[in-house]
């Protein structure tokens, strides 16, 4: 608990209908900061937005507290990738078993 006072939190846009990514919309330090935020986008939102799929979710981060979201939504994507790709390249070196019936 005492974690989540001093870690950052980005506010993250995507839509739950298309898997689009609107990007990190803040980055707050600590839980309840970070909740309230969302809380403000949540309520700040338009109708037509949310309907047509718009959330936001809270995702722990080391980025830093008050930085650009455009920044940090670079960031966060580059990182993303690179996770992405050291996946790919482990999975590649598994030898694939065929499953006898």
């Amino acid at each position: 608990m005492q974690d989540d006072l001093k870690a950052s939190f980005a506010v993250i846009r995507h839509n739950v209908r298309t898997y689009e990514s609107g990007g990190v919309m803040a980055v707050i330090k600590g839980r309840v900061n970070a909740e309230t935020a969302l809380g403000q986008f949540e309520r700040s939102q338009a109708s037509e937005d949310r309907h047509a799929g718009w959330r936001y979710f809270l995702e722990k981060t080391d980025l830093k507290a008050g930085m650009n979201p455009a920044e940090a939504t670079s960031l966060r994507q580059m990182r993303l990738e690179v996770r992405e790709s050291e996946a790919q390249q482990i999975s590649d070196q598994i030898p694939f078993t065929p499953r006898s019936n």
